[in-house]
C-alpha cells in the first residue's frame, strides 16, 4: 500500500509542478509546459554553442557572412518589436543575439535558446538571396522564441525524472541536466547536428517565422519558393507519418493557408 501512496504523491507533485510551469507560445497561443528556468536553458545553450563554434570552421566569405548577420539582426529586431507590441518582451530576457556562418555542406541552420544562430554554407544555394535566408532564420529563431527546446527537455524530465523535485534535479544532477540538453538538441555523438523538432513544433515555427520575416520587411511568399527548392534536395525521405518534420507538400500547403495572416504584417511595412 505504501508504494501506491508514494506514487500518488509523486504524480500529484508532478501535476502541480506542470500546472505551475505552463506558459503560452507567442502568436499561436498554444499552452506548453516549460519546467526548466529559461536562464538555465540559456546557460546550457551558451556552453554548447561556444564548444561548437570552437570546433567548426567559420566562413571567410565576407559578403555571405555579412548577409547572415544583416538578415539575422533584422529578424531579431522584428521579434523584439512583435513581442513588445504584445507585452511579451520578457520572453527574450537574457538573449544575446549572435550569428555565424560555418563551412559545412549540409543544408542546415539552427538557433539555440538565447539567440545563438548558426547557418551552414550548404543551405545558401537553396535560400538564394536575403529573403530566402529570412525564411530560414525566421523559422529557426521562432523555435527559440517559442521555447521549444525547454519544452522538449521538460518532456524528457517529466518522463524520466518526474518523481523528483525539479530544483533538486537541477542542483544535484548537473551532469544529467547537461546530457538532457544535448539529447534534446541532438548534440553528442553527432555534435552540431540539431535533432528535428516534433511536427507540431515545426508547423508552429513555420507560422511564427512567416510573421517575423514579414515584420522584418521580407515578403512571406518567399517561403513557398524556398520550401519548393528544398523539396528537390536529393536523398531518401521517410513518409510523413514516420518523420518528425511535415512532408514538403503538407508544409507548403499549410504555409499557403497561413499566408493571408502573415501578409497583414508585411503590408503594414510596405
Amino acid at each position: 500500500m505504501k508504494p501506491l501512496i508514494q506514487n500518488i504523491k509523486y504524480i500529484t507533485l508532478l501535476l502541480l509542478l506542470m500546472a505551475s510551469s505552463c506558459s503560452t507560445v507567442p502568436l499561436t497561443g498554444r499552452k506548453q509546459i516549460a519546467l526548466l528556468p529559461e536562464s538555465q536553458v540559456i546557460n546550457l545553450s551558451l556552453t554548447n554553442y561556444n564548444s561548437f563554434i570552437k570546433s567548426h570552421k567559420q566562413s571567410t566569405n565576407i559578403r555571405k557572412t555579412q548577409m547572415v548577420k544583416s538578415v539575422g539582426a533584422k529578424i531579431a529586431a522584428a521579434v523584439k518589436s512583435y513581442l513588445k507590441s504584445k507585452g511579451q518582451e520578457s520572453l527574450i530576457d537574457g538573449y544575446r543575439w549572435e550569428y555565424n556562418l560555418v563551412v559545412d555542406p549540409q543544408p542546415n541552420a539552427w538557433c539555440m535558446p538565447g539567440g545563438k544562430i548558426v547557418v551552414y554554407t550548404g543551405i545558401l544555394p537553396y535560400t538564394k538571396n536575403a529573403a530566402g535566408l529570412a525564411v530560414v532564420l525566421g523559422h529557426e529563431v521562432a523555435h527559440a522564441v517559442a521555447r521549444h527546446g525547454n519544452e522538449r527537455m521538460s518532456q524528457q524530465i517529466a518522463a524520466n525524472y518526474g518523481a523528483q523535485l525539479l530544483a533538486t534535479f537541477i542542483q544535484n544532477k548537473p551532469k544529467e541536466t547537461q546530457i538532457l540538453f544535448q539529447q534534446a538538441f541532438g548534440l553528442g555523438a553527432q555534435y552540431g547536428i540539431m535533432l528535428p523538432y516534433s511536427r507540431l513544433h515545426e508547423s508552429e515555427a513555420d507560422k511564427m517565422g512567416l510573421v517575423f520575416m514579414a515584420i522584418a520587411g521580407y515578403n512571406p511568399h518567399e517561403a513557398i519558393s524556398f520550401w519548393e527548392r528544398m523539396s528537390k534536395v536529393g536523398g531518401q525521405k521517410p513518409p510523413e507519418i514516420m518523420s518528425t518534420h511535415p512532408s514538403d507538400a503538407t508544409r507548403i500547403e499549410a504555409l499557403k493557408k497561413f499566408m493571408p495572416i502573415a501578409m497583414k504584417y508585411y503590408n503594414k511595412n510596405n
